[in-house]
């Protein structure tokens, strides 16, 4: 290994430690050792101390023996002409620095120093510190630490393989538009992008800024802060990974480590000059088995068993071949997912405009809207039916109606989009699987959102969309090339119809809803005693190796994506998959959901580490989870009932802990009786928890819950014969801790109070 780097890094790690020292001197001295400590909204304290040494972080005093563990790393610089092993001295100054970054950061945040402020910086889509003050005059703070809640929705994309893995990037590259062009291909490729650092105080922050790009969780670029100590942040994200999938313990150093080399595919590009503190922050990367990428001249590593691949690698920017700095930006990116192997899925679909998932979540604002479809001022649905072979022309895209060319800026036109599919294996129940698939098809272009689906799809499209060439038509593009893409086993030929021109519009509208209407009744009489077989769920193994979902018609899989149809569906698309078809077989126990079938494959599918599940049970082998739930369900003895969280309430609850602090208990392929991850949708099955009395033992939810499913909730409460239960379930709003609950369930009359004891 190269001395020179060893001696930089070791060099930046005994700075950085020694700032660390003095930061925590002066704070003992200003606030004391009992200061609280934490980053907001997310749990296990401070995630890569905890991760990587096993201790709580909860007060200022807490942190001295995380800087004795800090200066126990440290080595001496290497000497001038003497050769010592320099690998295994970096690393743990690596660590050491990594440990000192984020008490340092800790710190900060109790002063109100993080997240950082950046005058004239709005961050895209509302995301999370974003501070009311700065959102008035056009200032606000960068992101900090990514909030549990982002993690979680973030789960799924990572384990399915749509975000195949994350890029820290810090720095500052040699203009604007190399950055954004660095920005724009990881965007393409779906990579989760995290920037941070500065080179002489000007930061790939700034350059993205200045050119407006959008930042923040919805495009898949998060700033953190314009200085090197934030890189941190990525770290603790990829300690988290580990902690919240992969069912992790704090301490379990080596284990956490070897998770993130094996599942996490993440790299560093360091852009531009590389000081001290880089190359020991990049020393703590190593450690978790994540490259480092150069674009400028340094020594590199080669393969040496923490990687299998090159540790640095230097790729001097102006040496790269390429007709511009934009091809060599391209170029740059290329090699970083080459060096990390990240596995990249690219669908080349035919519009003007950046197209990835990175796009999702964007926003249109009313300001730069160029034209709507739906919403308050028109209509606009969307509809796939299944066809004949002789009535579908593969790749046709016909608009029936006019353009919105001569429409004035920010109008309304009603739109309806019809497709049309052909397949020899395709079938009637895949119609709307495919159909839902419009919604994430659609909003993968840049400058383009879409909101809902059916007959209340909401569409905006930019004035910088309509002005690169976005037309309706591309619409019919995108829809022909990613079906051909992702359901190609099941899809042969995709025609598209776009109508604007009312009669027409009219005329499908109707059709669409009555096959809709056609479409409810059908899949409302679906139940788990109608079908022969269940469907596994393994997609989450890539992050937590032991845990199945069962999917059944009467309940979807604890992330919301997947439902029975779902998985039948995907099973036909890809047979040797994660949605595998399970025989029920001998019925064991139809009360609890026990049966042969669906305990053999458990067993094997969890590598032996689970053996029963009873499907229709919170309190005897309830289903596994990984960390992707998007709502946890834990019983509270004291009101002889269940409480439902949802991951977006940062609340506190009747059991004394928070989501994120619940999802440590109910997550990583964990069995734990009385309490499970499911999805929002499950609570309005007939078989959630029928085991253990059903829904009538909720007495607690989260009232953003109530809020969102107000209208389904009530039609739940109706089955149960209780019209008034969702007024006698309390919430955060009411109560917080279980004394509070009880008084408010005895005061409403809950029925939980009379039915027999949970335990």
């Amino acid at each position: 290994m190269s001395r020179y780097i060893a001696t930089r890094a070791i060099r930046g790690a005994n700075s950085i430690v020694n700032e660390f020292d003095s930061l925590l001197a002066r704070a003992l001295a200003e606030r004391g050792p009992d200061l609280p400590l934490a980053f907001p909204n997310t749990a296990y304290s401070l995630p890569l101390i905890l991760a990587i040494t096993g201790q709580t972080v909860d007060k200022l005093g807490d942190l001295q023996p995380v800087l004795d563990t800090a200066r126990q790393l440290l080595r001496p610089a290497p000497p001038d002409r003497r050769w010592t092993p320099y690998l295994g001295e970096t690393l743990d100054a690596g660590m050491a620095t990594l440990l000192a970054e984020e008490a340092i950061e800790a710190v900060r945040f109790a002063y109100d120093q993080q997240p950082e402020a950046l005058p004239g910086f709005r961050l895209a889509g509302g995301t999370a510190f974003t501070n009311p003050e700065f959102q008035t005059n056009g200032d606000g703070h960068l992101n900090g630490p990514i909030d549990d809640i982002q993690l979680r929705t973030w789960g799924i994309q990572l384990v399915d393989g749509r975000m195949p893995g994350f890029a820290a990037i810090v720095g500052c590259a040699k203009s604007n538009e190399v950055a954004v062009k660095i920005v724009r291909e990881l965007q393409r490729r779906n990579i989760l992008t995290f920037l941070s650092g500065n080179v002489n105080g000007r930061s790939i922050i700034h350059q993205l800024m200045e050119a407006g790009v959008e930042l923040g969780y919805d495009t898949y670029t998060v700033p953190f802060g314009t200085d090197t100590i934030s890189a941190i942040y990525a770290l603790g994200f990829a300690a988290r990974s580990a902690l919240t999938f992969g069912g992790m313990k704090g301490g379990q150093a080596r284990d956490i480590l070897l998770y993130n080399k094996n599942r996490v595919f993440a790299f560093v590009l360091a852009l531009g000059e590389v000081d001290d503190l880089k190359y020991a922050t990049a020393a703590g990367a190593i450690n978790f088995g994540f490259p480092v990428i150069a674009d400028t001249v340094i020594p590199e590593i080669l393969p040496s068993g923490v990687t299998p691949y090159e540790h640095v690698v230097s790729m001097p920017f102006n040496l790269i071949e390429g007709a511009d700095d934009l091809q060599r930006a391209e170029r740059l990116v290329q090699k970083c997912i080459e060096v990390r192997g990240v596995k990249v899925k690219l669908a080349e679909v035919p519009v003007p405009v950046p197209y990835g998932s990175a796009f999702e979540g964007e926003v249109v604002r009313k300001a730069d809207m160029r034209i709507e479809f739906g919403g308050k001022h028109s209509k606009c649905f969307e509809f796939l039916r299944m066809a004949s072979f002789e009535a579908v022309e593969d790749g046709q895209v016909t608009v029936v109606g006019p353009s919105f060319a001569d429409q004035p800026a920010a109008a309304a036109m009603d739109l309806g989009v019809v497709v049309e599919v052909a397949g020899r294996k395709m079938q009637k129940d895949f119609e709307p699987v495919l159909e839902r698939q419009i919604h994430h098809f659609v909003n993968g272009a840049s400058g383009v959102q879409h909101i809902g689906q059916r007959d209340i799809t909401w569409i905006r499209l930019s004035q910088a969309a309509a002005g690169k060439g976005f037309d309706l038509k591309h619409f019919g593009a995108i829809l022909h090339a990613r079906f051909h893409a992702d359901f190609g086993a099941i899809v042969d030929k995709v025609q598209v119809t776009i109508y604007t021109e009312t009669a027409a519009f009219e005329a499908w509208l109707a059709q669409a809803r009555a096959a809709y209407a056609e479409r409810n009744v059908r899949l409302g009489n679906m139940t788990d005693e109608s079908v022969e077989e269940f469907y596994s769920c393994t997609l989450c193994q890539s992050f937590a190796p032991n845990h199945v979902c069962i999917v059944t018609p009467e309940r979807l899989g604890l992330c919301g994506a997947y439902n029975w149809l779902d998985c039948k569906a995907s099973f036909q698309i890809n047979p040797t998959g994660p949605n595998q078809p399970i025989k029920k077989s001998i019925t064991l126990d139809p009360q609890k959901g026990y049966w042969a079938g669906t305990n053999e494959f458990l067993e094997n599918a969890s590598h032996q580490q689970v053996n029963e599940v009873a499907v229709y049970s919170i309190m005897e082998n309830p289903m596994t989870a990984c960390g992707c739930f998007e709502c946890i369900a834990m019983v509270i003895p004291e009101a002889n009932g269940v409480m439902i969280v949802s991951r977006e309430d940062t609340s506190m609850t009747p059991a004394g802990m928070t989501f994120s602090t619940l999802a440590g208990v109910a997550g990583g392929g964990l069995q734990t009786p009385g309490i499970m991850g499911h999805g929002k949708f499950y609570l309005l099955s007939p078989k959630f928890i029928s085991a253990d009395g059903g829904f009538k033992r909720v007495v607690w939810m989260s009232s953003i819950l109530k809020s969102q499913m107000a209208e389904q909730l009530q039609k739940v409460a109706e089955r149960e014969g209780d019209p008034h239960l969702i007024e006698k379930i309390c919430d955060e709003r009411s109560a917080t801790d279980a004394e509070g609950l009880v008084a408010f369930v005895t005061a409403k009359g809950h029925p939980a109070l009379g039915m027999p004891p949970l335990l």
